[in-house]
């Protein structure tokens, strides 16, 4: 009798584990193709996307209580629903964290977040499927080069809840077209760089001609700033054409300072005081491209 006891006391210790063992969670691969981006605004990170989302899985599964996270389906349609593949037509608005650190030569990072509504990380797990992912070569968003685009799939945890989700990141490298940004935005400011630098080649005796030169082309840069910041959101940090306008407020200041300095020598009839700060001042002008070479190279390299 006594052994009888012991081997069913064995019997259940070996089985325990297959009872109270936990399910394996549901492993769904997803798979992202991009068909267009359209409306992409620098000023929100907003854009449309549209685009086919596979989910594929083993054996049965059911991912199609999917929700994005950075934004919201507009359309949605089901083209294949199988135990074992659900294939979607999606057509959304999101919104991805715009970095303007180099504008107006910056890179962004659009991205599609998604998770499941309700099973946690320990009901179901994404895995990215790299072959079936990936951006149609048609598309075009103005302004912009597509680079290139990455899939990871991390976990995401929510301290309230004290759950975990597993989540699924499509992200589309973006970068601004140079020549663009560099003819719509700095052509106009150097050619009011050179116009201010010139006139402080005139003579002396032409301060009347200088001083109005100087103030003008002080007041059109600041006014030129202010309707490139219109273009932009407010940053708690200077964009690259920040810390550009700020140099060039320095070296337009400067000559500013330069011609009231030479005005007050002229007053004091000191002719040689003044030829001796002109001719500082136009050895100073040479100096100025290589200022603005060495910031080109040193925020942009």
């Amino acid at each position: 009798m006594g052994d009888h006891k012991i081997c069913a006391a064995v019997f259940f210790i070996l089985l325990a584990p297959l009872f109270y063992a936990q399910a394996a969670p549901e492993k769904v691969s997803i798979g992202l193709y991009l068909l267009d981006i359209s409306k992409y605004d620098i000023r929100t990170g907003e854009f449309t996307a549209d685009f086919y989302l596979d989910f594929h899985c083993n054996d049965n599964c059911s991912p199609e209580k999917f929700e994005f996270m950075n934004g919201r389906a507009t359309s949605v349609s089901k083209d294949i629903d199988t135990p074992a593949e659900k294939f979607y037509r999606i057509q959304g608005t999101f919104a991805s964290p715009v970095n303007l650190e180099r504008y107006p030569f910056d890179k962004q990072k659009i991205q599609i977040v998604l998770e499941d509504k309700l099973k946690t990380s320990d009901k179901l797990i994404y895995i990215t499927d790299d072959n079936g992912s990936g951006i149609d070569d048609s598309i075009v968003s103005p302004g912009w080069d597509i680079k290139d685009w990455s899939a990871v799939v991390d976990e995401h945890y929510y301290r309230p809840y004290d759950e975990t989700y597993s989540r699924y990141t499509f992200t589309v490298d973006m970068e601004r077209i140079r020549l663009n940004a560099l003819l719509k935005t700095f052509v106009p400011l150097f050619f009011i760089i050179i116009i201010s630098l010139a006139s402080l080649l005139l003579t002396p005796e032409e301060m009347g001609f200088r001083i109005t030169i100087g103030g003008s082309t002080l007041v059109t840069t600041v006014l030129l700033h202010l309707s490139m910041l219109s273009e932009i959101p407010p940053t708690p940090y200077l964009t690259f054409t920040d810390k550009f306008m700020f140099v060039t407020y320095t070296v337009l200041l400067l000559g500013f300072l330069v011609n009231m300095l030479i005005l007050k020598l002229k007053e004091r009839n000191s002719p040689g005081d003044v030829q001796k700060v002109q001719r500082i001042t136009e050895w100073m002008i040479l100096l100025v491209p290589f200022v603005y070479i060495i910031l080109f190279y040193i925020l942009l390299s």
